[in-house]
């Protein structure tokens, strides 16, 4: 009995406007500032007209990357709230591919500019076995003093009733054809800019380390510490770090080189270390498990897998010759492919816009 699974960062579905460009230059897009605009309600107004005509373009090219997906289950980050979701998915997947959700669930989080994690559902599996979910949990309200993980890494910039996570972790009990499997969906703490000395990776790592704690004493909280290996689970979503990275050296005239490196710190240990959990994209050749290209001008550029469908060791071990597919035809032309993994783009996609997101959708066919 197979379930095909999809997690993909889709990037500000948003039903609402964003005017803050007007007063912080640091959010005003690009094309605004090309542009004398003397007012505030000019600006509304060229942003209102920008948004749209943008968003119509990537919106279909989101809509195409979840078509190649063809999930059963598919889990989403950046979703605004469920008006949004529902005008995406029955304009879009529905109208334009014909690859609609019935079944849709999402809890507004904590971040800031209300992005949430979401899932849509099918009803049934492309074999016909009925997807049931019994029960959704939000953790959103989980504080750093209820798990007592507030340590001096976090103490620069939190508190110890600060919510861990920044979004949420998204907690549904399912039956596949009657079978159990629990599935956990979560968007960590971005890596934001340099602070403190420190990069923005680093600087933002012990948040995302907690909301790492956070997730695992959930799943041992819910299945018994020492009792995860043989249950049904997977953690699904944006994880905002990697445990290694492909850097990009040279340039477009002379050609590139492909170095991959090891990290010697990552958030993702605390997933990893014991074996609590497998990540099967590391049965792809090792520069080719990349979902987001990186680049912050030719001093810094490099591939990297922010994206993850983690499966439990039980669930690993049933679906241990299945690989994990990358949707990469939604990516902007800037993005550098290592040789021989050019696709072929999506019609009307751009040098760096339109596109259907940074990230690629991954997407995994599983026994469950």
């Amino acid at each position: 009995m197979s379930l095909r699974l999809a997690t993909f960062n889709i990037e500000n579905l948003m039903s609402r406007f964003d005017f803050s460009g007007f007063r912080n230059q640091l959010k005003q897009d690009r094309v605004l500032r090309l542009f004398e605009v003397k007012s505030e309600a000019e600006y509304q107004r060229l942003e209102e007209a920008r948004t749209i005509a943008h968003t119509d373009d990537t919106r279909q090219m989101s809509a195409l990357a979840i078509a190649d997906c063809d999930a059963d289950i598919l889990c989403l980050q950046e979703a605004d709230n469920m008006a949004s979701l529902q005008a995406f998915e029955y304009n879009y997947l529905f109208r334009m591919v014909g690859n609609g959700y019935r079944q849709k669930y999402l809890i507004e989080g904590n971040d800031s500019r209300g992005i949430d994690v979401a899932v849509l559902m099918r009803e049934e599996t492309r074999d016909g076995q009925p997807i049931e979910c019994l029960e959704v949990k939000s953790h959103a309200g989980l504080t750093y003093a209820d798990l007592d993980i507030f340590d001096d890494t976090l103490a620069s910039s939190n508190r110890p009733n600060d919510r861990i996570f920044k979004r949420d972790c998204l907690e549904l009990d399912l039956r596949i054809g009657g079978r159990p499997l629990t599935l956990y969906v979560v968007h960590f703490k971005s890596m934001g800019p340099a602070r403190d000395g420190l990069d923005g990776r680093q600087a933002t790592m012990p948040v995302r380390v907690a909301e790492a704690k956070a997730v695992r004493h959930i799943i041992e909280s819910r299945f018994g510490r020492g009792h995860t290996a043989d249950k049904m689970f997977a953690i699904c979503g944006d994880m905002n770090d990697y445990q290694e990275k492909v850097d990009i050296l040279g340039d477009r005239r002379n050609g590139y080189e492909f170095v991959p490196r090891e990290e010697e710190e990552s958030a993702l240990d605390v997933l990893t270390s014991d074996g609590f959990v497998e990540n099967p994209m590391l049965r792809r050749p090792v520069l080719d498990r990349w979902t987001l290209f990186h680049s912050r001008g030719p001093q810094e550029r490099h591939l990297c897998q922010l994206d993850y469908i983690w499966l439990s060791p039980a669930l690993a071990r049933r679906n241990e010759g299945q690989v994990p597919e990358i949707i990469r035809g939604g990516q902007p032309f800037r993005t550098i492919f290592p040789p021989g993994q050019e696709v072929e783009r999506y019609p009307r996609t751009g040098w760096d816009r339109p596109k259907a997101s940074d990230h690629c959708p991954v997407a995994m066919t599983l026994d469950v």
